[in-house]
């Protein structure tokens, strides 16, 4: 781990303290006051009633608690604004005014009537399920809008959350929405993903492909990440965690705003929002457009004149989001949402060796050897070897049947082919609706449909290649002159597109009835059904004429090779096409009981998943299409917590949790080779969590830690091996009883001990690790031949793919009203790579963990000026700077790595879980995103 932390923390300290004491005072003289008084709905005072009051342009809280007569008094405020004074009591619905400005020296009068007898304006935060403070007992971090505008910067949304307590995200190979999350330890396909309550998970393996939501960001008023199993209710349980996204509901104010945002690699950022405000108090309407270009940062190829060439990782994508409120009467509340961002962009797929992109790097490991260098020269820090150039003379099109740019049409650039392009539009539109009973009973239901339709790109067949850099990568010009030498023109290699259209529509609906003395109960069901579409078919013919997809037998089984079928034209369907469907239903009872003291919660769920396969390449033997059916396969979840509210400033909880999860659609039926798992087993986890909050009356500060303790049994998992158990030929290799543990230690706070001045930290600390030896499986194709199986030995070995060792900590000061800045800096090791669990059969390497990641700091800055009142045309008219840099001072560490390569790593000197056998993805350099926002 480099040491320049030290001298890291020097700059930040200079930059942010280094202003003049005399604004200091200045804006320290004649504080501001909020007082007022909360009573029920009947008119009598309520005692110990929360009061927040949040600066809606720093994200800073303060506040106390109301008295025996409802008075509460909050003192030392800075004047200006604008401010969010609050009210919550559990068992109340939350009453908030917003957009109060404080006059020097002045006090502010708000009073509050808490009540249930109306739809409020927070039950999509209730419909979410989102945890409350000092009331639901789990782990949760909060992420306020502010937060979310001042340090995001048009990153792809996981990256905000990595200040956050045993959160890794990183941006993968660096293309645009290209990022993972992992949580616990736990990949995003065991984190639910959730926006405004609805689960956008894909439903057949559970991934989240986060260019599909390229303008949440610009949406989102607040995401909650619940940690461990959380209290969210949905037919496929979280068990990594549930990070939940509440986007703007439509505005109670009209307005417009004007963003535009510059960045690394000649990006350029659009955005436009508006709002109606309520119109004859029933209807409103909120809307943004979101125009994102780029260049990227990486380039591949061979250099010319020195210089690389060809933007690997480009990006040119649209974004949109509406929002529409339609007040029927006071127990009636109708909301409807539409976001979506039609997007192309390229990617940098493959992980390098390291002596390719930084033998600085390779040298400091001390087990790198001396060989490697030679089987694997240095390119460039941001080399890819996914772009190369190509003679502009080649006028060949390309082709996508689906998905944005969908047609015939040129390439992205004359003078460069990318093997990997990514196209995808995933709409998704809900229909909320929100209806209060009486005597405390409610009903929320929201319909919902999501469309996707798109793909990505590579090379299918045989290409000229380059290796000048130990990485393959494809000679354009070399392919399309042999293409065109061959008889008849029919091209040797082409580029693919992998396509997946699909579409889902699903309900969730809970009824929720309130009862005397605090107790609440609910019911509900979630249902989905979807249909995914996947094929291939030919991009590029690469100056051919047509493509013989019957040149090593034919991909479908219904072609007459002696009649030309397997010649394929642009356009044509590949390799594969078939389609899947996957249903699921569930239901759940829960009861909660909360009071003052604290709560108590319990529910119970029950779920059910079919999936269905069908082939329409390849003969069931009576000249139909292959159809495979799992039938219906249950599993369930049962989960409860308590929290106990020791005093007005400390809580403790502590929840435990079962459930038997149905494996995902590649665990039950493997949909490439068109084999069907006889006998699934649904994966079981059994989780214990406790923690303990705690918060100064005055919110000055903050501090919540907690342990957890997760064991993951009869997981099945499917990966490639190249060599299929040293048998020379790859293959599908089905792991079955893989069993886990997954422990640890996590910790926050934040201490804000005036306006000007706030401390934020969090820490991690996890054991994963491997339990058991495992049986890897490969059915072959044919069925006809056995079936072949080794012993895989990775009992005690670590879960990898994630640091299990983090700290994240920052300083944030407002010198002047309007103006934020914060340093902020996290700090990664006991970071394992990945490794492929098929190439461990060699029971002399049992025990030996996979290579670790040498373990990395990193330092951001963020900064933002609001200047209110800047646009005298229009009233309350505001502007926004600001400015982002990421890695602050450009340091050179690995964020994702692969151990025992069978690509890129080098073996000649028989140790397979070095520095020199692994491929790795380098972090971004330093980066910098910055612009202005006009508001009126």
């Amino acid at each position: 781990m480099r040491t320049t932390w030290v001298l890291g923390w020097l700059i930040a300290a200079a930059f942010l303290f280094a202003l003049p004491a005399t604004d200091l005072a200045a804006q320290g003289s004649d504080p501001a006051r909020i007082t007022g008084e909360v009573t029920d709905e009947n008119g009598g005072p309520m005692a110990g009633v929360q009061i927040v009051i949040v600066n809606q342009t720093t994200g800073y809280q303060s506040g106390g608690l109301s008295q025996a007569n409802g008075r509460y008094l909050v003192m030392g405020l800075r004047p200006g604004g604008p401010y969010r004074i609050e009210a919550r009591m559990i068992g109340y619905s939350l009453e908030a005014i917003d957009d109060v400005t404080l006059q020097p020296g002045g006090t502010f009068e708000a009073n509050f009537a808490l009540g249930t007898e109306a739809i409020a304006l927070d039950v999509l935060e209730v419909f979410s399920t989102r945890a409350i403070e000092r009331q639901t007992p789990v782990a949760y971090t909060d992420v306020p809008k502010v937060q979310i505008q001042n340090q995001l910067g048009s990153r792809d949304l996981p990256m905000v959350l990595n200040v956050t307590p045993s959160v890794y995200a990183t941006q993968g190979g660096g293309g645009a929405g290209d990022a993972r999350i992992n949580v616990r330890g736990f990949s995003q396909r065991n984190t639910a993903v959730m926006i405004n309550g609805v689960p956008v998970n894909d439903m057949e393996n559970g991934w989240v492909y986060w260019s599909n939501w390229d303008g949440l960001g610009d949406a989102a008023t607040s995401i909650q990440l619940q940690r461990g199993l959380s209290a969210v209710n949905l037919a496929t349980p979280s068990v990594g965690g549930t990070m939940n996204v509440i986007t703007d509901p439509s505005g109670t104010a009209p307005g417009f705003s004007w963003k535009q945002e510059f960045g690394s690699g000649s990006f350029l950022k659009e955005t436009l929002v508006f709002n109606t405000g309520e119109l004859a108090n029933k209807f409103a309407l909120t809307g943004s457009v979101v125009r994102k270009t780029g260049d990227g940062l990486h380039e591949g190829g061979v250099p010319r004149d020195g210089i690389f060439g060809g933007n690997a990782t480009w990006t040119d994508a649209w974004a949109y989001y509406l929002a529409a409120s339609f007040q029927i009467n006071p127990r009636n509340r109708l909301e409807f949402y539409a976001v979506g961002a039609p997007q192309r962009h390229g990617q940098n797929r493959y992980m390098l060796n390291l002596g390719t992109v930084s033998p600085e790097l390779a040298k400091e490991q001390g087990d790198f050897d001396a060989g490697a260098f030679e089987d694997f020269p240095y390119a460039n820090r941001l080399w890819s070897s996914n772009v190369n150039r190509v003679s502009k003379s080649y006028k060949g099109k390309q082709y996508n049947s689906t998905g944005p740019g969908s047609g015939t049409g040129d390439r992205h650039d004359p003078g460069f082919i990318n093997e990997r392009e990514n196209y995808f539009h995933k709409p998704q539109v809900n229909l909320n609706w929100y209806s209060y009973f009486g005597n405390g009973m409610t009903l929320s239901t929201v319909g919902y449909y999501s469309g996707g339709a798109g793909g990505g790109s590579g090379t299918y067949g045989s290409l000229r290649w380059n290796y000048d850099y130990g990485q393959r990568f494809a000679d354009w010009d070399a392919t399309v002159e042999r293409n065109r030498g061959e008889p008849g023109g029919v091209s040797r290699g082409i580029l693919r597109n992998s396509v997946n259209n699909q579409w889902t529509i699903g309900a969730i609906s809970k009824l929720r009835k309130e009862f005397q003395g605090g107790i609440t109960g609910e019911v509900g069901v979630d249902w989905r059904t979807a249909e995914v579409e996947h094929y291939r078919e030919v991009r590029d013919l690469l100056g051919g004429t047509a493509y013989n997809d019957c040149n090593y037998g034919c991909s479908s089984d219904f072609w007459n090779e002696a009649a030309g079928d397997g010649l394929r034209g642009l356009g044509d369907r590949i390799n594969y096409n078939n389609q899947n469907t996957i249903d699921w239903i569930g239901g759940y009872v829960q009861a909660e009981k909360a009071t003052q003291q604290g709560s108590l919660y319990g529910m119970a769920g029950w779920a059910q998943n079919s999936y269905t396969f069908e082939d329409f390449f390849k003969d069931d033997g009576t000249g139909n299409p292959l159809v495979l059916e799992s039938g219906w396969i249950s599993g369930g979840q049962i989960k409860g917590g308590a929290s106990y509210n020791l005093t007005d400033q400390v809580s403790v909880f502590g929840n435990a949790g079962f459930v038997s999860k149905v494996p995902i659609f590649d665990g039950v039926i493997d949909d490439n080779n068109g084999v069907k798992n006889e006998d699934p087993k649904n994966e079981k986890f059994l989780s214990f969590e406790g923690g303990m909050t705690y918060r100064s009356l005055d919110r000055a500060l903050t501090f919540d830690v907690s342990l957890y303790h997760t064991k993951w049994t009869d997981r099945t998992r499917t990966v490639y091996d190249p060599d299929l158990f040293g048998l020379d030929n790859g293959g599908l290799v089905s792991i079955l009883g893989l069993d886990a543990r997954h422990m640890g230690l996590e910790a926050q706070a934040a201490y804000q001990p005036n306006d000007f001045l706030r401390f934020d930290g969090a820490a991690s600390f996890g054991m994963w690790e491997y339990l058991n030896n495992v049986v890897g499986q490969y059915k072959p194709e044919d069925q006809a031949s056995p079936t072949v199986t080794d012993t895989l030995f990775i009992k005690d070995l670590k879960v990898a793919d994630a640091p299990q060792s983090q700290l994240a900590y920052a300083v944030s000061v407002f010198p002047i009203q309007g103006l934020y800045v914060r340093g902020q800096g996290r700090t990664y090791w006991r970071h394992y790579a990945e490794f492929n669990p098929a190439n461990r059969t060699d029971r002399a390497e049992e025990g030996i963990q996979s290579w670790q990641v040498p373990g990395y700091t990193v330092f951001d800055l963020h900064a933002a000026y609001r200047i209110g009142d800047m646009i005298p045309a229009w009233r309350g008219g505001d502007v926004r700077i600001f400015a982002n840099v990421y890695n602050i001072l450009d340091e050179l560490y690995i964020s994702d790595a692969v151990d025992d390569s069978s690509y890129n790593g080098y073996h000649d000197d028989n140790d397979h879980h070095d520095s020199d056998s692994a491929e790795v993805y380098l972090g971004l350099p330093r980066t910098f995103n910055l612009g202005f926002e006009i508001s009126f």
